[in-house]
Formats: structure tokens, C-alpha cells, sequence
């Protein structure tokens, strides 16, 4: 008889030699290994020990995939994950969920949907069993179908009221004018009522295929995560060997206005609303350091706030705006990050009365990060350090948690199809100086990104409130020398007061 010892090796090599293809990365990092299946899905895992495990699938599947003509279904998709598959019922899955603890999600995101769950050690097999099905043999019912639209429904109505999720939203569809990346995230209103079960069975027969998933698991023993996706996975035939096209996007930008929403609550105060973004390259571009070192340096919040270290109470965007100004209730920078394009801007809320000052506030903070001396407000040594800091120091520590670094893990792959290490990331952060800032500052701001599809150039703007009051915002952003815009200068701004301007689309 073969002992324990001897015997453990050679199973481990006729896993490899069965279940993988000839792709079977390295890394730098010993305990982090790719494998490739024969069907195309790969397997990334970091085999640090630990009391728990993390496990997740990333599908290439999302909004900007969708038909335009029919959008919404990732939505629904995400909505449907954890019920009736071919081996359980609904009631079966989710019992078999809340014994394992009840720490799984799906998420559908506009360039990815996302499966993630931890767990105890002991129960990875259990949980992988769950996300397995959920994501190769889902068996929609027609009740269940039927109550996830009408849980949409009241999802997509709820969130037309809280402003922090809706003007995002809003913000893409003036960016990418109906199509890619300017797909609605949620399912339209009234394109509810019209979603069929052969289309979202569809949606899954199109996208959901072993050469479009990445899993990836962290705290479990690569050799055995490998096991555990052939046996799921490994008979698994693919209908085709293309990955889903990202599409050309083709940023256009431009301004939509939206009606005043009056607060949830009758003890809220009431606020006009306003975000201003300009295009960038996305992930895979180096200056994706450039710009989170800028959003740091930027930062922002609540004018209420707890503060304590590593709060950003030195931020730009609180020691200018928050702390000098009374009527200004919120504040902050943002950076979407997407494969071939993002936004990079400024949200900012405040009273009513203040309308036609809120275009002059971002403006005048955005048009100070190309000012090249200190002096007139240019970006200073000392505080391109503190935001350098801050980011490292955030990095850091969402790495301690295996979620965060289990996401990182396996969109990482899936984005680029390798691994960027924190080092790595930290290397090219301190390399940065104030005049890499102020040149990726420059080439955004002023609407010179290039891009491979239509680069317009001209700012994304999203105002919520009173169209008047607000002003002419296109007149303060030439001032400010940011964007491009077609047609001569103006001369003086123009009088909003007979509700000229571009309202929001139907599927909002």
C-alpha cells in the first residue's frame, strides 16, 4: 500500500495533467497560481492559509453588453442569482446558504457580474457546490421570475429617489449617449413589464460560458480549487470560443437636467444636486495612479463628519469647500474606472439658493489642479505626499480583507488577464511627482483623452434641481478653460429661465 505521504504528490500531478490545459501561469507571489481548463475557464487562487475562505466567479457579462434596443437584463439576472437551479429548489438553495452562514452576493456591474461568497474552511466544497449551480444550471420558475420583476420595480422606484445612486446613473447616460458604457445599470421602469423568460434564459445561454469566467478563491489550496472547478465545470462544452466584445465605446458627453426631488423625509434639508465629469483611458492605462492619487488628493464627504486619521480632513475638497462654505452639504471627487474609458470629476449638494454658485465651485477646484504655481493654488509637494500616502495606505488595508482582495483577484484577471501586484502598485504611486499630476490633470480636464472610439471631449454634466437657477454651466466651464466644445466662444451666459437644456431620457 502507498503511504499518505507518497501518494498525495502524484494525485496532485494527475490533477494538474487532467483537468488543465497547456495554459498554467506563475506569479511572482508563490502562493498566488492560474490554471486554465480545457473549455477555457480559469482558476486563480491565493493559497494563503487562514480560518476562512473566500470563493468567487466573475462572468464577463454586464450593462454595456446589453442590446440597447432591450436593456435592463443583467439587472434582472443579478436579481434572479441563488434560486431554482436543475440539482435544488429555491427553498433547498436557500436553506443550504443560510447553514453556511449566509455571506454570499451577486452583483451585476456594467462590465462584469459578480458571484462571491466566504466561508469556513470546512465548507468551501458546500459553497462552491451553491455558486456552481447558481451560475451553469439556474432553472428560473415562472413565479420566481415573477416576483424578482416586481422586486425591481420597487428597487428601480426607490432608487430614483436617493440621489447618490440615481445621478451616477444619469451622469453615464450624458457620457456614453446609449451605448456601452452608457446603459442603465438598472432595469428601466418600463421595460419591466416587457421581460420575457426566453430572454433571460438568453441572456444566460449567451454570456454564460466557461471561456468567459474567471473563479477565483482565496485561503484554499490551489490543487483543490482546480479539482473543485472540473468536477462543475470541467464537461462543460462552450458554444463558441469568443469572449463577449466590449463594443467601441464613444464618450459624447453633454448636460441632462432633472426635476427637483424633495427629500425622503420632512426633516431633511432640500438640496439641488450637481455632478460635472470628464472622460479618461480606464484600467489598463498608467494614469488610472495619476487620477485615484488626484481623487485622494481631491477627497471630499459630508459636512458632517466624525473626522479622525485617514478621514481626508486635509483634503482639497474639505479645506476649501466644506470648511468655508455654510450651504454646501456634501462634496466629493469620484473616478469610475472602466476597461477602455472612466469619469473622472466632482459631485457636490447644497441649498437651493446656492444653485448658481455649484458649476463656479467645481470649476474653480478642478482648473486649480493645472495651475503650475503653488502659489496661485497649484498643486503643493507636501500635499501630493499626503494623497500618495492616503492611497497607499488604503490599499493596504482592503487587502486584509479576503473579499476585497478575492474581487481584486479575480477581476484583475478577468480585466487584463494578469496580475498587477500591490507592490507593483505601490512602486509606480510613489513614482508619481506633482508635475505627473498636473499633465494627466491637463489631458483629462481639458477633453484630450484619446481614446480608440469617438473622444469628444466635451464635459458630462448632471444637474438635479431647478434648470434656471443653476445657470449657464456651460459658460463657467469655458471660463475655467475645461472640456471642448463645439461653436464659437460665448460672450456672456445665457438665460435658462424658459427651461431650454436637455431633460432625462425615457428609461429613467
Amino acid at each position: 500500500m502507498l503511504s499518505k505521504r507518497t501518494c498525495i504528490p502524484r494525485i496532485a500531478k494527475t490533477l494538474r495533467r487532467n483537468y488543465a490545459s497547456s495554459s498554467v501561469a506563475t506569479f511572482a507571489n508563490p502562493n498566488i497560481e492560474m490554471t486554465t481548463l480545457q473549455n477555457g475557464l480559469r482558476i486563480v487562487t491565493d493559497s494563503t492559509p487562514g480560518h476562512f475562505s473566500a470563493l468567487g466567479a466573475y462572468v464577463d457579462a454586464g450593462s454595456r453588453f446589453e442590446n440597447p434596443e432591450k436593456p435592463g437584463l443583467s439587472h434582472i439576472f443579478d436579481r434572479l442569482a441563488w434560486k431554482s437551479t436543475d440539482q435544488y429548489s429555491g427553498v433547498e438553495m436557500m436553506e443550504n446558504l443560510s447553514k453556511l452562514g449566509g455571506n454570499y452576493m451577486c452583483s451585476a456591474q456594467r462590465e462584469s457580474m459578480i458571484y462571491q461568497a466566504s466561508v469556513f474552511n470546512k465548507d468551501v466544497d458546500k459553497m462552491f457546490d451553491c455558486i456552481a449551480q447558481t451560475i451553469r444550471a439556474p432553472k428560473i420558475t415562472d413565479q420566481e421570475l415573477v416576483e424578482t420583476l416586481q422586486t425591481a420595480d420597487y428597487e428601480v422606484s426607490e432608487i430614483a429617489l436617493k440621489h447618490d445612486m440615481f445621478l451616477p446613473e444619469v451622469l453615464h447616460c450624458s457620457a456614453y449617449s446609449n451605448n456601452t458604457l452608457g446603459l442603465p445599470l438598472f432595469c428601466p421602469p418600463e421595460r419591466i413589464p416587457m421581460i420575457s423568460k426566453d430572454e433571460v434564459l438568453n441572456y444566460h445561454k449567451t454570456f454564460y460560458q466557461p471561456q468567459n469566467i474567471v473563479v477565483a478563491m482565496v485561503g484554499v489550496p490551489h490543487d483543490h480549487a482546480v479539482k473543485l472547478a472540473q468536477s462543475q465545470f470541467g464537461d462543460w462544452k462552450s458554444s463558441s470560443l469568443q469572449r463577449p466584445d466590449l463594443g467601441t465605446v464613444n464618450y459624447t458627453g453633454g448636460e441632462i437636467a432633472l426635476p427637483y426631488q424633495p427629500p425622503i423625509a420632512g426633516n431633511l434639508p432640500e438640496l439641488y444636486h450637481m455632478q460635472i465629469g470628464f472622460e479618461t483611458n480606464g484600467l489598463l492605462n498608467d494614469d488610472l495612479y495619476a487620477l485615484a492619487t488626484l481623487q485622494k488628493l481631491l477627497g471630499g464627504g459630508s459636512s458632517f463628519s466624525a473626522g479622525g486619521p485617514g478621514k481626508g480632513m486635509f483634503s482639497r475638497l474639505y479645506t476649501r469647500v466644506l470648511n468655508q462654505y455654510a450651504f454646501v452639504e456634501n462634496c466629493m471627487s469620484f473616478n469610475h474606472a472602466y476597461i477602455n474609458s472612466g469619469l473622472f470629476g466632482i459631485t457636490i449638494s447644497c441649498s437651493p439658493n446656492a444653485a448658481h454658485v455649484m458649476s463656479q465651485i467645481i470649476c474653480f477646484e478642478l482648473s486649480k489642479l493645472l495651475e503650475k504655481d503653488p502659489a496661485e493654488g497649484g498643486l503643493t509637494e507636501r500635499e501630493v505626499k499626503r494623497a500618495k500616502n492616503q492611497l497607499i495606505s488604503s490599499l493596504l488595508m482592503n487587502v486584509e480583507s479576503k473579499l476585497a482582495a478575492l474581487e481584486d483577484l479575480g477581476r484583475q484577471i478577468q480585466c487584463q488577464g494578469k496580475l498587477t501586484t500591490i507592490d507593483e502598485m505601490i512602486t509606480k504611486i510613489e513614482k508619481i511627482t506633482v508635475e505627473d499630476l498636473r499633465k494627466v490633470a491637463e489631458k483629462v480636464l481639458t477633453g484630450n483623452v484619446v481614446t480608440k472610439g469617438i473622444s469628444s471631449g466635451k464635459p458630462s454634466v448632471v444637474m438635479q434641481g431647478d434648470r434656471a437657477a443653476f445657470g449657464d454651466v456651460e459658460f463657467v466651464l469655458r471660463h475655467f478653460g475645461l472640456g471642448k466644445f463645439d461653436g464659437p466662444p460665448l460672450t456672456k451666459p445665457r438665460d435658462f429661465s424658459s427651461g431650454i437644456g436637455n431633460k432625462i431620457s425615457k428609461w429613467f
